[in-house]
């Protein structure tokens, strides 16, 4: 037990200079002041507060990964334990059985998974991997591990074939050998088909790399061989010889065999099909290009496209499937990938959205000499998965029960709800199951492998994702699962985009101007508010009623620049007065216009998007409320939003940008404030901001943008430059030829901050044009230097980049994280534009990062909590503005709402992230909300229709007590102050070299802490209200953008961030949760019994060859085929299997473990030892019954009777 008294509040008199990340008892740093309280000085709380949380309450793990395999290449499936294998191209394998069941693992070297094979019914995987490693995987646990690997050092590897039953994996590679694999030792064995024995001795050219390998249905000890050239080779592996050979002028892709082991089918690079037959196999006995246009003249059918894949399957009643992918003409280029389907005469081409990777058909058996009895095609597709329904003559596809349509649109943003109310996830699913797609198959899922169950932490949890395209999805994460709840789509409030509307010009993003930037949602109230990348905001409330209105909305003028005020232009007044005077209110409803009409084509009053003026039809779920839409003011467009804030008992939404901070009253549809930055602190403005002089024109008009790849979902936090992060630089020269520099960030410099860019962006361009354009002429620090060649290929369009404007005076470019090739489509939304405004402009922006409405003492001597707004910039000021709302709930619809400055300003080091409230026994307070109401319910009567506020939290509700505490975050440093006496109590700065890109208040075992992402990787949490570091883990560098957007932190130890762009990792930075984990995840493997194989007969026994008879133990074994080349490949031991149980258990709970399944894998070897058993004394019996039959028929006859 923890707790913090007088004694831990004296470390903050000691500092004078900042510390290091580890320091949590510094002054208020960098010569900071707030009113009543000098740098340095620390108060002391009333009473002690008891904090319960210390660092062994806190571990970091990984939980579960939900969403589609990134970039897949390789697909496998076990007929027998029903669960299916993904590979991708990062070296990731995604595991999936029934719905719940969802595992991934990594391999340690990164290499793109080539190939997967199941070892059918044995729990265990094989993968084949870019740089040549074979791995073997361990699915007998939780989490997979490798159990053995095995590195080839001279060849590479092209195919991989393990037969059902065998332990013993054939291995083709590029040099045209075939190697052979012991799967339970993972050693090499002597035994290997050369390519120059396999072909005949008078070929001369080499016939290229192994494309395919399988052993004969009807004699597994014989093995086909396909070279890429077209050469297939029969090879017996007894005799050590090829028994036929076929050769075919067009290259081989894929071979598949009839299940008699008679026939095989072979698909090749022209599109065509060849079926062989064993007894002649000089040539193909039928050949078909199925898609190929049929010659008049009686010519072979011309060329299609590669068929890479066919698939030869048989069925007892009816034709055999066989079904492959590609084969198209070439006649129509634009035609989309297709799987192609032929069954008896009938051809069923089905087309797909995404190019195919790689298809499996699913069969009753997984017997190869039986009949097959295909039911179902998996589709493994770039972007998608889908499983077609073979029973069915229309080939419907099934409803995939998998999360895997995270990325339909690519994420923009999320937000992540532990232990949120219990009646949510049933009320969204409600709504959203109404518009669900028609159409499926009626049959079960067919993937329905492993075991799951629901384990013992069962709170509701709730993920809300922002798309590109404007819409926003709603996902049920309890029990560390995924399953959509409900979609809302954003656009639907405004008018479609015509081409060729002069419209289109007003917009600042050229692409996915609906892209959804921020979201605020609050669960208890259910009101939910987004802010698009176009500059706007959308209030929504929920309703379980259809409605058809018209959709109320408002014009925000948000500009406010000091050379507004103190350029000479004629007819140029201030747009908004003091902050001490009233403020009008701007009022647009209903799509009425409030466009000024501009001289020259200069854009004012123009919002960049148009609302629907006409009745909308709003089916149930959460419905447009009101719309506010930031305009053009004198050519310039509007900035984006980088803060947004709700408040459902007050009935108020608060946004800011660079510009400035707008209130608007959703109730009463008024915009209560809009004003620039620098007017929110009136005579309280901390800086002294030198006027700027005034421009002789308005050279930055419409057509002058610059694209900000940092600043679009992130605020300008994210855009400060760092010692190792690159981001925007802004020329005011066109034509270029540079050299950019990177530079440290000023914040590091100590004693006084000097006004710095919104950016802390201090470049060195001495080679401008020969002269600098800096204002601020810093020298800079060692950076990549970049030629003009360089600039050239940054500013080349790349594939998903909007094209530059024509006539720019700015040469723009993006530097951001790196990003590769593959995302550039997934990352295209953030590259909007934005006004390009030179350095001496953005001199004094100070962009709204924080917003924050809470019941707090907004000044020194208020002796009782009130409605505040509190507003952080991205200069680490901390604005506190009052809320004067109406006294009674009757008056709420009449009377205006009133804002006014406190007069209180508190500072910080670096850009404020986030607040939250303490009462004075230290736990949370909750934001007031409003409990929720269906604003469209049948009954209208009084009692009903009066609204229902919560003011504070349960927890303190009895007695608020006469202070409390402040938690202030910044990307720098935390800060908790002492209300109402504004003494600030704890300093920690947690970074001076990086800086933070999330912090979030959570609770954890119902007590609170500060958790924080930082943008050099590491994950800490601090006590409050003492600051005590409790976890700093080095966890996950940020190399994507994409992670900066999107990591967020939650309640009960969890937190969440998109980790490729179509998938969400979910981690735990709680012990319990991590000591709990082994149970909440699902089984892979459960215990299944191997279906027998099909009586086979006497006859076709005796004389149909046999693959019981073939001994490979003998013939690929040491004592047989000795010991391979050592320099061959080099065996790696892993550490899978019993040994892999260690790390996810100890003491007894292991040995337990352990003892068990040493049991279990005993008690199945005696289980098929009984089996064989069994199947032998029958054969034997057979076999004794056969021969007594024939003895008695022919033992009286004579030797010439025969």
């Amino acid at each position: 037990m923890k707790k913090f008294n007088f004694r831990k509040v004296l470390d903050g008199l000691t500092a004078a200079s900042p510390v290091g990340s580890s320091g949590s008892g510094s002054g208020a740093g960098g010569g900071s002041v707030h009113p009543g309280g000098t740098a340095g000085t620390a108060g002391t709380p009333r009473e002690e507060i008891q904090e319960t949380l210390t660092s062994d309450y806190f571990q970091i793990c990984k939980t579960v990964r939900h969403g589609f395999p990134y970039l897949p290449t390789a697909l496998a499936f076990d007929p027998v334990q029903k669960i299916l294998a993904i590979g991708t191209r990062t070296g990731a394998i995604r595991i999936l059985g029934r719905p719940g069941v969802d595992c991934y693992c990594q391999h340690e070297s990164g290499a793109a998974v080539l190939q997967l094979q199941f070892l059918i019914n044995e729990g265990a995987l094989v993968s084949a991997c870019a740089d040549d490693a074979l791995h073997l995987w361990n699915l007998r646990q939780k989490r997979p591990a490798v159990l053995h690997s095995l590195k080839f050092n001279r060849e590479r590897i092209t195919y991989c074939h393990l037969p059902f039953q065998s332990k013993w994996l054939y291995v083709g590679t590029e040099r045209g050998n075939t190697h052979i694999v012991n799967i339970e030792s993972f050693i090499l064995s002597g035994y290997v088909i050369m390519w120059n024995k396999a072909i005949e001795l008078s070929t001369k050219t080499h016939p290229g790399p192994v494309v395919h390998l399988s052993d004969s249905p009807r004699d597994e000890g014989k093995l086909l061989i396909g070279y890429e050239n077209g050469t297939i080779v029969f090879w017996d592996l007894r005799s050590k010889r090829a028994d036929l050979r076929a050769y075919y002028d067009e290259a081989i892709h894929s071979v598949a065999w009839h299940h008699e082991g008679k026939q095989f089918m072979c698909s090749h690079s022209d599109g065509s099909l060849t079926l062989w037959n064993l007894k002649s196999p000089n040539r193909p006995f039928q050949t078909t290009i199925p898609h190929g246009k049929i010659q008049r003249d009686g010519k072979k059918p011309e060329s299609c496209k590669p068929i890479l894949k066919v698939e030869y399957k048989t069925c007892k009643n009816s034709e055999p499937f066989v079904i492959f992918s590609g084969g198209l003409s070439y006649d129509k280029p634009c035609r989309r990938p297709s799987l192609t389907i032929m069954h008896g005469k009938a051809i069923t081409v089905l087309e797909m959205d995404h190019p195919i990777v790689d298809f499996l058909t699913l069969c009753e058996t997984p017997y190869p000499n039986e009949f097959q009895e295909p039911y179902a095609v998996v589709v493994l597709l770039e972007k998608d998965l889908i499983v077609v329904d073979l029973t069915q003559s229309n080939f419907p596809i099934f409803e995939n029960p998998y999360p895997i349509d995270i990325h339909e649109s690519p994420v923009t943003c999320t937000e992540y709800f532990a232990d949120c109310p219990p009646d949510l996830i049933p009320v969204l699913y409600s709504v959203g199951a109404k518009h669900k797609k028609q159409g499926y198959s009626n049959k079960e899922w067919p993937i329905i492998g492993g075991a799951w169950n629901l384990g013992a932490q069962t709170f509701p949890e709730i993920i809300i994702t922002g798309h590109a395209d404007g819409s926003v999805k709603f996902w049920d994460a309890s029990a560390i699962t995924l399953q959509m709840l409900y979609k809302l789509k954003t656009s639907k409030v405004f008018e479609k985009q015509k081409v060729g509307e002069g419209k289109a010009t007003a917009e600042i993003v050229e692409e996915d101007p609906f892209a959804v930037q921020m979201m605020y949602w609050c669960p208890e109230s259910r009101i939910f508010c987004v802010a698009g990348v176009s500059a706007y905001v959308i209030i929504y409330r929920f309703s379980k009623h259809e409605v058809n209105t018209e959709i109320a909305s408002l014009e925000v003028r948000l500009q406010c620049e000091v050379e507004d005020i103190i350029t000479p232009e004629p007819e140029t007044n201030p747009p908004f007065p003091d902050s001490s005077s009233q403020l009008p209110s701007l009022k647009s409803l209903s799509g009425s216009t409030n466009t000024v009409a501009c001289e020259g084509m200069m854009k004012d009053s123009i919002p960049c998007l148009n609302v629907k003026a006409r009745p909308v039809r709003m089916p149930p779920g959460y419905q447009a409320d009101l719309i506010i839409q930031l305009v053009w003011v004198d050519g310039e467009p509007p900035q984006q939003i980088t803060s947004l804030a709700v408040n459902s008992a007050y009935g108020l939404v608060a946004f800011g940008n660079c510009n400035g901070l707008a209130i608007v009253d959703f109730m009463q549809k008024t915009v209560l404030l809009s004003m620039g930055t620098l007017d929110l602190y009136g005579s309280s403005d901390p800086y002294q901001r030198q006027p700027r002089s005034p421009r002789k024109s308005r050279q930055f008009a419409a057509d002058n943008f610059c694209m900000r790849g940092l600043s679009n979902f992130y605020p300008d936090l994210t855009k400060r430059i760092r010692t190792s992060y690159q981001s925007l630089t802004e020329l005011s020269d066109s034509p270029v030829s540079l050299e950019l520099e990177r530079c440290k960030s000023p914040t590091s410099v100590k004693g006084s901050r000097k006004l710095s860019l919104p950016t802390d962006l201090k470049t060195d361009l001495d080679h401008v044009n020969g002269h600098c354009t800096s204002p601020t002429s810093q020298s800079c620090s060692s950076g990549k230097r970049l030629s003009s060649a360089d600039v050239l290929r940054a500013n080349r369009r790349g594939p998903g980049r909007p094209p530059f404007r024509k006539a720019q005076s700015a040469a723009c470019m993006e530097i951001s994280l790196p990003v590769t090739t593959e995302e550039n489509r997934e990352s295209s939304f953030s590259r909007s534009r934005s006004s390009s405004v030179s350095s001496i402009d953005r001199d004094s922006k100070e962009a709204i990062t924080a917003l924050y409405f809470m019941e707090s003492f907004a000044r020194k001597n208020d002796s009782a909590v009130s409605s505040c707004l509190w507003v952080g910039t991205g200069l680490g000021m901390v604005i506190i503005l009052s809320l004067n709302l109406p006294a009674s709930d009757d008056l709420r619809q009449s009377e205006p709402v009133m804002v006014s400055p406190s007069g209180t300003v508190l500072t910080m080091k670096g850009a404020v992230l986030t607040f939250a409230c303490l009462d004075c026994m230290g736990t949370l307070t909750h934001q007031p909300y409003e409990v929720w109401r269906d604003p469209y319910s049948a009954d209208d009567g009084d009692k009903t229709r009066k609204r229902k506020l919560v003011m504070q939290s349960p927890s303190s509700s009895q007695d608020m007590g006469d202070h409390q505490f402040a938690v202030i975050c910044s990307e720098k440093q935390a800060k908790v102050f002492s209300l109402p006496s504004q003494t600030c109590l704890y300093v920690h700065n947690i970074t001076e070299t990086s800086f933070l890109l999330r912090a979030d208040v959570v609770t954890l075992c119902n007590s609170v802490c500060l958790a924080c992402f930082c943008a050099n990787g590491h994950i800490m949490t601090l006590s409050l209200p003492s600051l005590r570091p409790l976890l700093d883990i080095n966890y996950l560098p940020v190399t994507d953008m994409r992670i900066a957007r999107t990591f967020c932190f939650t309640n009960e130890g969890q937190a969440l961030y998109l980790s490729s762009p179509t998938e969400i990792q979910r981690l735990t930075y709680s012990q319990e949760m991590c000591d709990n984990l082994q149970d909440m995840l699902g089984d892979l493997f459960t215990p299944v019994e191997t279906p027998e194989a099909q009586n086979r007969g006497f006859l076709k026994g005796l004389f149909g060859g046999s693959g019981q008879a073939f001994d490979r133990e003998e013939l690929f074994g040491e004592a047989t085929a000795g010991k391979a080349s050592r320099s061959l490949a080099q065996h790696i031991p892993g550490s899978g299997g019993i040994e892999g149980v260690r790390g996810a258990a100890g003491g007894v709970i292991g040995d337990l473990t352990r003892a068990r399944i040493a049991l279990d894998e005993r008690g199945q070897k005696l289980g098929e030892l009984d089996e064989r058993t069994a199947s032998m004394m029958a054969s034997a019996e057979a076999f004794s019954k056969h021969a007594h039959e024939v003895m008695l028929k022919y033992k009286d006859k004579k030797w010439y009777q025969f």
